[in-house]
C-alpha cells in the first residue's frame, strides 16, 4: 500500500480543496520534506486533475506559510526550525491543556458521544495508513474540543498554531505502535473528561501535543 497522500481526486469534489488539503498534509507529515522543489503541473499529473486548481491550491498554501514560490521554478516546501517548532509547542501546551480542567466539569454526554464518533475517526485513519484523513481528524477532534471552553479567539490561536507545526516523522510511523498509541490517547482523553479528572486530562493533553516534539520528530520517548 502507498503511503503518499498525493493521488488521483475523485470526481465530484472540491479539486482546489482536495489538492490544498492532501499537499499541506504531505508537508505536515513530512512524505514533502523541506525544501522539496514541486510544479503545478508534475502534481497535477499526479492527482489527475489540470494543472489549474493545483496552481491554485499552492498560492493558498504560500499564504498560509507552507510554501515560497520559487520564480520560474514552482513551489519550495518551507522548513519550521527546532526552535520555532519548540516555540509552537509550548505555546500549544498552555493554550491547549489548562481548559481540560474546566471542560471536565462542564462536559455533557452528548458532548462525549459526539467526541467519541471523532476519536474513533482517528483511530480508524491510523489504521488505514490514511495521513490525510488522520490529519484532518485529529484537527476537527481538537478543535470541538477546545469548543467546549467556549472561547472562540482561543480556537483560532490554535488552529493558527496547527498551520504551522510540522510532523515531519509522521509519515514513517504508519502502522507503528506509537501511532496506534497516540491515536488511542483522543478515547482516553474522553474517559477523563467523563471522570471529571480535569488534572488527568489536563496532563493527558500537556504530553500529547509534546508528541510534536517527539515521535512526529522521528525520536523516541522512552
Amino acid at each position: 500500500m502507498s503511503l503518499s497522500v498525493i493521488g488521483p481526486v475523485e470526481v465530484g469534489v472540491s479539486l482546489r480543496g482536495t489538492v490544498e488539503d492532501a499537499v499541506a498534509a504531505a508537508i505536515v507529515s513530512g512524505e514533502l520534506a523541506p525544501g522539496t522543489l514541486v510544479t503545478a503541473p508534475t502534481l497535477a499529473a499526479r492527482f489527475g486533475v489540470s494543472a489549474t486548481p493545483v496552481r491554485e491550491a499552492m498560492l493558498n498554501l504560500q499564504k498560509r506559510g507552507f510554501v515560497d514560490v520559487v520564480r520560474n521554478k514552482g513551489f519550495r516546501v518551507t522548513d519550521v526550525s527546532e526552535q520555532d517548532l519548540w516555540e509552537i509547542v509550548r505555546i500549544r501546551q498552555q493554550l491547549e491543556s489548562p481548559p481540560m480542567r474546566e471542560i471536565a466539569r462542564t462536559l455533557q454526554p452528548e458532548q462525549a458521544a459526539e467526541l467519541r464518533v471523532k476519536a474513533q475517526d482517528i483511530v480508524d485513519a491510523a489504521a488505514a495508513a490514511d495521513l490525510s484523513g488522520y490529519l484532518t481528524a485529529d484537527l476537527v477532534f481538537h478543535l470541538r474540543l477546545l469548543g467546549l471552553h467556549g472561547n472562540r479567539r482561543l480556537i483560532e490561536l490554535v488552529k493558527d498554531l496547527r498551520q504551522q507545526t510540522r510532523m515531519v516523522g509522521l509519515a514513517d510511523m504508519v502502522g507503528t505502535a506509537e501511532l496506534a498509541r497516540s491515536a488511542a490517547e483522543h478515547h482516553t482523553m474522553i474517559d477523563l473528561l467523563e471522570a471529571r479528572d480535569g488534572r488527568g486530562a489536563e496532563t493527558l493533553m500537556n504530553a500529547h501535543i509534546g508528541h510534536v516534539l517527539g515521535w512526529w520528530s522521528g525520536r523516541s520517548e522512552d
